[in-house]
């Protein structure tokens, strides 16, 4: 087979063996995140700061320049989500209390989260912005004070999302890297959520579009864990 010969088409199927439900992608999903959470837990989060500190530096300078260079625009885009079986309220109560001190369950929703703790000037999250590390804060998450959130083209009507949440994400210099418009409302057997996040336009678009996958897997995630906490 010459270099520029493709490879032969190869499929696996399980034909028997392990007794539990699923799949083998299933069972080494299973498997990386037990791994995953080990690794988290002997490290602690001053180690995964001290292991990730080149990886931190280097990616604040890129968001840096990025924002700098886009003086003051974002380019934005929304992951949707649909929900059955649970409520936005009651999602967004687990969601609240998470928050306010269950790192654990936090980090565990994305592989690409380091740290997700309270912070003194306000949520600090260390995690993947496209495929560079960055360490920042979320400020006025859980409210709806941020002006530009009110005239933000992907707010949604009130009286069908009545549950809103927005931030600046921004680093410990204060320069904005970013935005999150969080949007919750009910439907008739659970909840739609539109996940909005804003990125500084001199960022390639590969870098909204890894947020979007980000956003699409940590809340699945996360609304998994508060079904699982309620039942």
């Amino acid at each position: 087979m010459t270099r520029n010969q493709a490879s032969p088409a190869v499929s696996v199927s399980l034909l028997s063996g392990p007794t539990g439900t699923g799949g083998i992608d299933d069972f080494e999903l299973f498997h990386a995140r037990s791994a995953l959470d080990r690794f988290r837990r002997r490290l602690g989060r001053q180690g995964l700061l001290d292991l990730l500190a080149a990886d931190i530096e280097e990616g604040n300078a890129f968001l840096r320049e990025s924002a700098l260079a886009s003086d003051g625009g974002f380019e934005g885009g929304t992951t949707v989500l649909v929900t059955q079986g649970l409520t936005a309220g009651e999602f967004l109560a687990w969601m609240e209390e998470a928050f306010a001190g269950d790192e654990r369950v936090l980090l565990a929703a994305h592989p690409e989260h380091y740290v997700m703790a309270p912070g003194a000037d306000g949520f600090h999250v260390v995690e993947n912005i496209g495929p560079h590390v960055c360490s920042f804060s979320m400020g006025g998450w859980g409210t709806d004070a941020m002006a530009w959130a009110k005239d933000a083209d992907a707010r949604l009507p009130e009286a069908d999302f009545p549950h809103k949440m927005s931030s600046n994400l921004f680093l410990a210099d204060g320069t904005v890297i970013g935005r999150a418009l969080t949007q919750f409302g009910d439907t008739a057997d659970g909840f739609t959520a539109h996940l909005t996040v804003y990125v500084p336009t001199a960022c390639a678009h590969d870098v909204l579009e890894h947020h979007l996958r980000h956003f699409a897997v940590e809340f699945r995630n996360w609304i998994v864990a508060a079904a699982a906490a309620r039942a």
